[in-house]
Protein backbone atom coordinates (compact mmCIF):
# COMPACT_ATOMS: atom_id res chain seq x y z
CA UNK A 1 0.00 0.00 0.00
CA UNK A 2 2.65 2.18 0.31
CA UNK A 3 3.77 2.30 -3.12
CA UNK A 4 0.14 2.08 -3.86
CA UNK A 5 -0.16 5.40 -2.16
CA UNK A 6 2.59 6.92 -2.48
CA UNK A 7 0.77 10.74 -3.79
CA UNK A 8 1.94 11.35 -7.40
CA UNK A 9 0.33 12.93 -10.30
CA UNK A 10 -2.32 9.83 -10.80
CA UNK A 11 -3.64 10.05 -7.28
CA UNK A 12 -3.85 13.93 -7.54
CA UNK A 13 -5.34 13.41 -10.43
CA UNK A 14 -8.21 10.87 -8.83
CA UNK A 15 -8.58 13.55 -5.81
CA UNK A 16 -9.82 16.35 -8.20
CA UNK A 17 -12.07 14.56 -10.48
CA UNK A 18 -13.36 12.98 -7.44
CA UNK A 19 -13.46 16.56 -5.49
CA UNK A 20 -15.21 17.47 -8.86
CA UNK A 21 -17.42 14.47 -8.99
CA UNK A 22 -16.60 14.31 -12.70
CA UNK A 23 -16.44 10.74 -14.51
CA UNK A 24 -15.52 9.40 -11.10
CA UNK A 25 -16.22 5.93 -11.55
CA UNK A 26 -14.58 5.81 -14.96
CA UNK A 27 -11.29 7.02 -13.74
CA UNK A 28 -11.13 4.85 -10.59
CA UNK A 29 -11.87 1.59 -12.84
CA UNK A 30 -9.06 2.71 -15.16
CA UNK A 31 -6.79 2.95 -12.61
CA UNK A 32 -7.22 0.26 -10.85
CA UNK A 33 -7.15 -2.23 -13.79
CA UNK A 34 -4.22 -0.60 -15.03
CA UNK A 35 -2.59 -0.97 -11.35
CA UNK A 36 -3.68 -4.61 -12.08
CA UNK A 37 -2.12 -5.06 -14.86
CA UNK A 38 0.95 -3.99 -13.80
CA UNK A 39 1.42 -5.67 -10.79
CA UNK A 40 0.64 -8.96 -13.22
CA UNK A 41 2.93 -7.83 -15.35
CA UNK A 42 5.57 -7.23 -12.71
CA UNK A 43 5.07 -10.81 -11.23
CA UNK A 44 4.99 -12.20 -14.53
CA UNK A 45 8.29 -11.28 -15.48
CA UNK A 46 7.88 -7.65 -16.82
CA UNK A 47 10.67 -5.98 -14.76
CA UNK A 48 13.23 -8.23 -16.05
CA UNK A 49 12.65 -7.22 -19.45
CA UNK A 50 12.19 -3.24 -18.40
CA UNK A 51 16.28 -3.47 -16.55
CA UNK A 52 17.07 -4.87 -19.89
CA UNK A 53 16.04 -2.33 -22.01
CA UNK A 54 16.96 1.04 -20.37
CA UNK A 55 16.27 2.92 -23.70
CA UNK A 56 13.09 2.48 -23.63
CA UNK A 57 12.42 3.81 -19.78
CA UNK A 58 14.35 6.54 -20.99
CA UNK A 59 11.68 6.98 -24.00
CA UNK A 60 8.60 7.21 -21.68
CA UNK A 61 10.34 9.05 -19.32
CA UNK A 62 10.72 11.58 -21.96
CA UNK A 63 7.07 11.58 -23.08
CA UNK A 64 5.38 11.67 -19.58
CA UNK A 65 8.03 14.56 -18.56
CA UNK A 66 6.33 16.34 -21.09
CA UNK A 67 3.21 15.89 -20.63
CA UNK A 68 2.99 16.43 -16.55
CA UNK A 69 4.88 19.76 -17.12
CA UNK A 70 2.10 20.84 -19.75
CA UNK A 71 -0.40 19.09 -17.30
CA UNK A 72 1.34 21.21 -14.03
CA UNK A 73 1.13 24.34 -16.31
CA UNK A 74 -2.60 23.85 -17.02
CA UNK A 75 -3.33 23.33 -12.88
CA UNK A 76 -1.33 27.05 -12.48
CA UNK A 77 -3.28 28.87 -14.71
CA UNK A 78 -6.21 27.37 -12.86
CA UNK A 79 -4.52 28.52 -9.70
CA UNK A 80 -4.07 31.98 -10.93
CA UNK A 81 -7.47 32.52 -12.25
CA UNK A 82 -9.77 34.86 -10.21
CA UNK A 83 -10.96 32.71 -7.23
CA UNK A 84 -14.79 32.83 -8.54
CA UNK A 85 -13.78 31.39 -12.11
CA UNK A 86 -12.44 28.23 -9.49
CA UNK A 87 -16.32 27.86 -8.41
CA UNK A 88 -16.78 24.06 -8.00
CA UNK A 89 -20.40 24.20 -9.44
CA UNK A 90 -19.37 26.17 -12.19
CA UNK A 91 -16.58 23.56 -12.90
CA UNK A 92 -18.59 20.73 -11.62
CA UNK A 93 -19.97 17.32 -12.63
CA UNK A 94 -20.73 18.02 -16.64
CA UNK A 95 -17.83 20.46 -17.17
CA UNK A 96 -15.11 17.93 -18.82
CA UNK A 97 -15.85 15.31 -21.43
CA UNK A 98 -15.38 11.86 -20.85
CA UNK A 99 -13.04 11.52 -23.48
CA UNK A 100 -10.49 13.98 -22.23
CA UNK A 101 -10.93 12.72 -18.98
CA UNK A 102 -9.95 9.47 -20.14
CA UNK A 103 -6.49 10.54 -22.01
CA UNK A 104 -5.76 12.44 -19.11
CA UNK A 105 -5.88 9.26 -16.81
CA UNK A 106 -4.37 6.84 -19.24
CA UNK A 107 -1.72 9.56 -20.07
CA UNK A 108 -1.00 10.49 -16.10
CA UNK A 109 -0.85 6.09 -15.79
CA UNK A 110 0.85 5.00 -18.88
CA UNK A 111 3.19 7.76 -19.77
CA UNK A 112 4.72 7.99 -16.11
CA UNK A 113 7.88 5.79 -15.61
CA UNK A 114 7.29 6.01 -11.42
CA UNK A 115 4.09 3.44 -12.32
CA UNK A 116 6.59 1.44 -13.76
CA UNK A 117 9.46 1.56 -10.99
CA UNK A 118 6.68 1.21 -8.22
CA UNK A 119 3.98 -1.08 -9.37
CA UNK A 120 6.30 -3.20 -11.55
CA UNK A 121 9.78 -3.22 -10.70
CA UNK A 122 9.50 -2.75 -6.54
CA UNK A 123 5.94 -4.70 -6.16
CA UNK A 124 7.12 -7.42 -8.74
CA UNK A 125 10.45 -7.76 -6.82
CA UNK A 126 8.43 -7.81 -3.50
CA UNK A 127 5.75 -10.52 -4.80
CA UNK A 128 8.56 -12.76 -6.49
CA UNK A 129 10.12 -12.98 -2.93
CA UNK A 130 7.12 -15.05 -2.06
CA UNK A 131 7.86 -17.61 -4.19
CA UNK A 132 4.42 -19.75 -5.49
CA UNK A 133 2.63 -17.37 -3.16
CA UNK A 134 3.70 -14.50 -5.21
CA UNK A 135 0.42 -14.44 -6.88
CA UNK A 136 -1.64 -14.21 -3.91
CA UNK A 137 0.40 -11.17 -3.06
CA UNK A 138 -0.60 -10.00 -6.36
CA UNK A 139 -3.99 -10.66 -5.35
CA UNK A 140 -4.35 -8.62 -2.20
CA UNK A 141 -1.74 -5.79 -4.37
CA UNK A 142 -4.62 -5.10 -6.73
CA UNK A 143 -7.07 -5.14 -4.02
CA UNK A 144 -5.57 -2.34 -1.76
CA UNK A 145 -5.12 -0.73 -5.30
CA UNK A 146 -8.74 -1.37 -5.99
CA UNK A 147 -9.69 0.39 -2.04
CA UNK A 148 -7.03 2.91 -2.26
CA UNK A 149 -8.56 4.63 -5.43
CA UNK A 150 -12.23 3.68 -4.82
CA UNK A 151 -11.85 5.80 -1.65
CA UNK A 152 -9.63 8.29 -3.16
CA UNK A 153 -11.94 9.32 -6.18
CA UNK A 154 -14.73 8.61 -3.83
CA UNK A 155 -13.98 9.54 -0.84
CA UNK A 156 -13.17 12.81 -2.08
CA UNK A 157 -16.87 14.00 -1.70
CA UNK A 158 -16.15 14.19 2.15
CA UNK A 159 -13.71 17.15 1.67
CA UNK A 160 -16.72 18.84 -0.63
CA UNK A 161 -17.80 21.55 1.83
CA UNK A 162 -14.03 22.40 2.48
CA UNK A 163 -13.63 22.79 -1.53
CA UNK A 164 -16.88 24.82 -1.63
CA UNK A 165 -14.74 27.62 -0.93
CA UNK A 166 -12.83 29.02 -4.19
CA UNK A 167 -9.96 29.24 -2.63
CA UNK A 168 -9.53 26.10 -1.71
CA UNK A 169 -9.56 25.31 -5.52
CA UNK A 170 -6.71 27.39 -6.28
CA UNK A 171 -4.38 25.77 -3.37
CA UNK A 172 -5.63 22.40 -4.89
CA UNK A 173 -4.35 23.06 -8.26
CA UNK A 174 -1.26 25.23 -6.72
CA UNK A 175 -0.18 21.66 -5.31
CA UNK A 176 -1.08 19.96 -8.29
CA UNK A 177 0.91 22.45 -10.70
CA UNK A 178 3.99 22.01 -8.11
CA UNK A 179 3.99 18.33 -8.18
CA UNK A 180 2.97 17.85 -11.70
CA UNK A 181 6.25 20.18 -12.29
CA UNK A 182 8.43 19.09 -10.32
CA UNK A 183 7.86 15.08 -11.43
CA UNK A 184 7.99 15.89 -14.71
CA UNK A 185 11.13 17.73 -14.42
CA UNK A 186 12.90 15.12 -12.54
CA UNK A 187 11.07 12.81 -15.36
CA UNK A 188 13.08 14.96 -18.20
CA UNK A 189 16.22 15.28 -16.07
CA UNK A 190 16.63 11.26 -16.02
CA UNK A 191 15.50 10.97 -19.73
Amino acid sequence: MSLIVAIGAQNAYVLRQGLRREHVGVIVAICTASDAVLIAAGIGGLGALVRRWPHAVAAVAGVGGVFLICYGLRAALRALRRPDALNPRSEGAGAGSLGGAVLACLALTWLNPHVYLDTVLLLGSAGNSYGSGRWFFAAGAATGSALWFGVLGFGARRLARFFARPRAWSLLDGVIAVTMTVLGTAMLTRA
